[in-house]
């Protein structure tokens, strides 16, 4: 007689049936309902291996078929089945997991049952009006049972026809899924999404092949799965031939990686995989080329919190069932074992990188330039791994040679030490456009770094935050400057510099000579940048004029761009700045200045008179307003004061025009500025032609 019923839902196991609703897409119901099958064939394994079961176990496999006319979809195992019994208490009371209670009783041998919860088959009805379970038991003298609910709490149980053991379950799709989940092609691409490397086979229809200019089926099953997956097996088994031709069945159109991790670890929580360092081809950086397993089942691309954040660049595949999942398998839950895994893949791959680069340093120094980027973020994010790889990581000069971090400060402390005692590197983003500084550079005898990389600024700010720590001992105090940040004499400073004796009204006048003489200079974002002319007592074989840009501010606007805004956002907005450096000592810029100072004397003489007296009258006021409390100094006073302001800038205006007109007729002054312009890559356009035929005429 046909048993009628409700399902069981009580305030015990009311919140996971809400929880069957956090599946993120719905077709995760293939994956659980696929799952759950090979479930059933792994139970009867083990009921095998226990003696329990006589019968063959060496044909076990997992059905799904499709039939678009009666808008259903079928997914069938010959494991271990049910009773009904069973499906009264494994279907019926929600959440009472079947697998659970199976783990409990075969502790031993039930290690590779899939399901840890009750809800996977309930995910059917996300797409499905109506399901039906065929089911028959392993147990004899069982009869098979259909069970059958139209997606609420009522169902019919009977006694049912079928010959074979194991369970059928069919989807009545409903209109919104049908035409999806019936299309062979759709279907056949979730489940090698999801059942790529299940350990049981899983087979959808037959497979194909052209005949009399049409697509027939052969008598062959279409095996979706590879059943014994490259991570499950020993790493001395393998060879480099089968790692890459994995790597390139996951990722197809990749290049080669540059070498690869096998995990495999047991004790104190269960962790398999293998783990690539892809070249990164274009800056191209993907975050979801890391597939998380459980016991073989596709569980997500998206690993934070099991992946190490910096290991989030690499490729390859973990599986373990240790760690913990929603109901649904589609989101992690934090705990300890999902840390100590992120701390084991950390340590598993600072190891390895230790490791290669001991046995074969120049291998490890002909792949650096694509695989530094792994361990400076690396570095940059974990002080732990930063620890572990510190005596490997590797920096490269100019000339091409590759160093240790510990092995360049001996090699340029004696030569690059300043006055303070701190080790100033030298470093330049890209060797063409610094190409005269970093030769001035080695014809003093420093050396320079390349550091083109996108994480090469940020790992030397880091570095130089170390280095002034108070409690790394270890640390040599150090300073990174990039080579045309500043004159050679002030980035490693051996001895207080020269100072410049300029009155206030040559170092007003002197200024203007060359400020007006510099052409109109764009940025990378088309915007116009801002000068500042600096006059320094350097040697007189210096150079007489260079570029140079504050490393600190240039810093903060790198990190704002690299950071896209957010706090640094400040500094992004600031105009780029950029220095004139004016060599006084040096012979042309000397003659450069006499002449000028020769020719302006005289007209500026009654400017420069009548600046100073105002200038006079001025500072007596001033004082006299920052002593006086709001709103008490007098009101004519501050009047007399703007008015005398006004009459001080409009003066200096006009003692500036005077020295531009003096300027513009000084060839040589405005050549050396675009020599240096040149040498620094800025002078472009209008001005470079100017200065090409300025240069043929003084030919």
């Amino acid at each position: 007689m046909a048993k009628q019923g409700t399902i069981n839902v009580t305030s015990e196991n009311i919140f996971p049936v809400i929880k069957k609703f956090m599946y993120s897409d719905h077709e995760i119901f293939l994956r659980e309902l696929v799952s759950n099958a090979v479930d059933a064939t792994q139970k009867l394994k083990t009921v095998a291996r226990a003696g329990d079961f006589q019968g063959d176990v060496e044909n076990l496999k997992v059905y799904i078929k499709v039939d678009a006319a009666a808008g259903t979809l079928t997914v069938s195992d010959n494991g271990i089945g049910m009773t009904a019994e069973e499906l009264d208490k494994y279907i019926n009371q929600i959440a009472f997991s079947g697998a659970t209670e199976f783990l409990e009783k075969y502790k031993k041998d039930g290690a590779n049952i899939i399901g840890h919860f009750g809800l996977g088959f309930y995910s059917s009805f996300m797409v499905a009006k109506k399901v039906e379970i065929r089911s028959k038991s392993w147990k004899e003298n069982e009869p098979a049972t259909l069970w059958t609910c139209e997606g609420d709490v009522n169902f019919t149980m009977d006694e049912c026809e079928k010959a074979e053991r194991g369970t059928d379950i069919v989807l009545y799709l409903d209109d919104e899924s049908k035409e999806e989940f019936t299309n062979k092609h759709k279907v056949e691409t979730l489940l090698k999404k999801y059942c790529r490397y299940l350990p049981v086979p899983v087979v959808f229809g037959k497979k194909t092949e052209w005949k009399d200019g049409k697509e027939v089926d052969t008598v062959e099953d279409n095996q979706i799965n590879e059943t014994s997956p490259l991570w499950i097996k020993a790493p001395a088994d393998i060879k480099d031939e089968e790692y890459l031709k994995f790597y390139h069945d996951l990722y197809p159109m990749a290049p080669d990686p540059l070498f690869w991790i096998h995990l495999n670890v047991d004790f104190p929580f269960h962790l398999t995989g293998i783990l690539y360092f892809p070249k990164i081809e274009n800056n191209e950086f993907r975050r979801d080329r890391i597939q998380l397993y459980c016991n073989q089942v596709f569980v997500t691309d998206q690993v934070e919190g099991v992946v190490p954040e910096f290991m989030m660049l690499l490729h390859g595949v973990i599986d373990s069932p240790d760690i913990p999942l929603n109901v649904s398998r589609s989101y992690l839950q934090s705990d300890s074992n999902v840390k100590k895994i992120s701390g084991y893949i950390t340590k598993k791959v600072a190891d390895r990188l230790v490791e290669i680069f001991n046995a074969d340093r120049q291998e490890f120094e002909n792949k650096w330039d694509d695989l530094k980027i792994f361990i400076q973020y690396g570095m940059l994010l974990d002080e732990k791994f930063f620890d572990k790889v510190k005596t490997i990581a590797l920096v490269k000069n100019c000339e091409g040679h590759y160093y240790t971090l510990e092995e360049y400060q001996k090699l340029v402390e004696g030569n690059q030490t300043d006055k303070e005692g701190e080790l100033i590197y030298l470093y330049t983003n890209d060797k063409v456009a610094h190409y005269s500084y970093i030769e001035g550079a080695k014809a003093k005898g420093y050396d320079v770094l390349e550091a083109a990389g996108q994480l090469d600024m940020p790992l030397m700010n880091h570095l130089e935050e170390k280095s002034m720590r108070a409690d790394d001992k270890d640390a040599k105090k150090c300073h990174y400057r990039r080579i045309d940040s500043d004159t050679l004499s002030n980035l490693i400073k051996k001895a207080d510099a020269k100072k410049v004796n300029f009155t206030e009204a040559q170092n007003r006048e002197y200024n203007a000579l060359f400020a007006t003489q510099i052409p109109e200079c764009l940025n990378n974002e088309g915007k116009a940048v801002e000068w500042t002319v600096d006059f320094q007592a350097m040697d007189e074989t210096d150079q007489p004029v260079l570029v140079s840009q504050n490393e600190w501010m240039r810093r903060m606007k790198e990190m704002s761009r690299l950071q896209g805004g957010g706090g640094m956002n400040f500094y992004g907005q600031m105009p780029d700045q950029y220095n004139l450096v004016v060599n006084t000592e040096h012979p042309t810029v000397k003659r450069i200045l006499e002449n000028a100072a020769k020719e302006l004397t005289m007209s500026l003489a009654q400017t420069a008179s009548d600046i100073s007296t105002k200038n006079d009258q001025i500072k007596p006021l001033e004082e006299e307003k920052y002593k006086a409390k709001a709103g008490e100094f007098p009101t004519d006073k501050d009047n007399l004061l703007n008015e005398l302001r006004k009459d001080v800038d409009n003066l200096k205006a006009t003692e500036k025009q005077k020295v531009a007109d003096y300027a513009k007729g000084d060839k040589t002054l405005r050549q050396l500025i675009d020599l240096a312009l040149l040498q620094g890559g800025m002078l472009k356009g209008e001005a470079l032609a100017e200065f090409i035929r300025r240069s043929q005429e003084m030919l």
